[in-house]
């Protein structure tokens, strides 16, 4: 099976969605930033502030096009990662993208609790963190958008949701279960 490749604005579940998908089908999931900062040895967070963004964009464009190469994995890309180089071209020829399409309400519900783990919002008050997503979901929307497919990712607030979204995202894009081998 080709790489999935989720994308989708920050706090739309990408890593939930794709962690809950790998422990139901046996698939590795794999957090772009994540595996950038096992080979890098940096937080993103270091990698911006030595490299800068353009520094940042293009390690994530080279750790993307390694992880493309795999089979059978799903990867939950960087809320950015689409919108730089030719990165959202490169992942619908080499996989399938799925834009996780959620409401600004629920964006903004899971930021807003989460804020403190993100540096770019931490310091925003509920109106400028508001007017943030929409300034910027409307900037990333045209690249989410060239995805493959589309899927909603509102219902991923408790257990039951997440258990649920993940088997209706396994039954929606004909994901197998992979055969776990004897020990």
């Amino acid at each position: 099976m080709r790489p999935i490749f989720l994308v989708g604005y920050m706090g739309c579940g990408k890593s939930t969605l794709g962690r809950a998908v790998s422990r139901l089908t046996g698939f590795p999931f794999i957090d772009l930033d994540t595996y950038i900062e096992g080979r890098f040895h940096l937080t993103v967070k270091e990698i911006f502030a030595c490299k800068g963004e353009a520094g940042f964009r293009e390690i994530e464009r080279n750790m993307l096009r390694e992880v493309a190469d795999f089979e059978d994995v799903i990867v939950a890309c960087g809320g950015g990662t689409p919108c730089f180089h030719d990165n959202m071209d490169y992942m619908n020829s080499h996989g399938t993208t799925v834009f996780l399409d959620t409401p600004v309400t629920s964006l903004f519900s899971r930021l807003k609790r989460g804020r403190h783990k993100r540096p770019l919002i931490a310091s925003k008050t509920d109106d400028e963190l508001l007017s943030y997503i929409n300034e910027a979901l409307a900037a990333r929307l045209p690249y989410y958008r060239k995805a493959t497919a589309a899927f909603s990712s509102e219902l991923l607030e408790n257990r039951d949701e997440i258990s649920a979204t993940a088997k209706s995202f396994i039954n929606k894009f004909n994901i197998p279960h992979r055969q776990q081998d004897a020990i």
